[in-house]
């Protein structure tokens, strides 16, 4: 049984964090990587150096989305492709564990179990545009997904 009254706000905590995670890594690939170094690193791995325009972007989108409650629950959906593609590009190969050399895959995972979590159990608290769900009235605020 989820907790109805607190629920919609642990939802939105997990949410936010979550793209302040994004929004911090997209931020590594842009201030420190800098994009051109970030794309010359995709094409070492044998990807299109133009890809890592496109995942900046994607990160940064998905950490506006989930920060602000844009669309969160499909945010959430959205920015798996990005995690998924580091796990198989980048982590796979080094282990399980984070601590690894070249960092295993270990937190990119919990990275995807957290946003499956958003995109199964709602939008959360204080979402400002909630994600439409099909077969729900509009103002139906009956599910966990909007704060009571």
């Amino acid at each position: 049984m989820i907790d109805t009254r607190t629920g919609p706000y642990a939802i939105f905590g997990l949410r936010f964090v979550l793209g302040l995670l994004f929004l911090a890594h997209a931020g590594l690939k842009i201030f420190v990587f800098t994009p051109a170094g970030t794309a010359q690193f995709f094409g070492s791995l044998g990807l299109p150096p133009a890809l890592a325009y496109v995942a900046i972007l994607w990160e940064l989108a998905a950490a506006v989305a989930l920060i602000l409650g844009v669309w969160p629950r499909l945010a959430a959906l959205a920015a798996l492709p990005v995690l998924l593609g580091a796990i198989i590009s980048v982590h796979w190969h080094a282990g399980f564990f984070f601590t690894n050399p070249n960092g295993g895959w270990e937190y990119p995972a919990l990275w995807i179990v957290g946003l499956l979590v958003v995109a199964a159990t709602g939008d959360g608290a204080l979402a400002l545009v909630p994600t439409p769900l099909p077969g729900a009235a509009n103002g139906d605020r009956r599910h966990l997904s909007h704060a009571a």
